[in-house]
């Protein structure tokens, strides 16, 4: 009997397309792993129902004057109320690429992810300026290790 597959879901904003390159490649990394779906969307267009039925979240948010892009703190207060009680636990990592230095950024998705009870599970990966091929691989291994975390019930 084949088992049902678990589901990353994978948000972000971008509206230089830096940030959409680096969460396909994290994503490209999440579905290597076989018993693996991942849903990738932009935050804007990502709904209540695709949280909650995740197995693990990772959110890509380019740093806007210190702080993470609006859509992302969208899609938290559109969910908090509905999803904060049924995702405690759930396994999250964060991307961020800034100009300056993405810890602002970092920072409030933390902060918002404690509210949730959210489990950080790896390293929150910072790219400050143009990701390089070896950040974008680095992500795509990120992708990787999250799913296979959440595959095989460690995360």
């Amino acid at each position: 009997m084949k088992r049902p597959k678990k589901n990353i879901l994978v948000i972000y904003h971008s509206q230089s397309g830096t940030m959409e390159l680096m969460a396909n490649r994290l994503a490209e990394g999440a579905v290597k792993e076989k018993n693996i779906a991942v849903t990738l969307k932009k935050a804007a267009d990502t709904k209540l129902d695709d949280l909650l039925n995740c197995n693990g979240i990772a959110i890509g948010s380019p740093e806007y004057f210190g702080t993470m892009a609006g859509m992302i703190k969208d899609f938290f207060d559109r969910t908090y109320e509905a999803a904060q009680k049924k995702t405690i636990g759930l396994p999250f990592i964060v991307f961020v690429c800034a100009g300056n230095d993405g810890r602002g950024a970092i920072t409030q998705i933390e902060r918002i992810a404690a509210g949730y009870k959210w489990r950080k599970v790896q390293e929150h990966t910072r790219i400050v300026g143009t990701p390089t091929e070896q950040n974008l691989v680095d992500l795509e291994e990120l992708g990787q290790v999250l799913s296979a975390g959440v595959d095989l019930g460690i995360f």
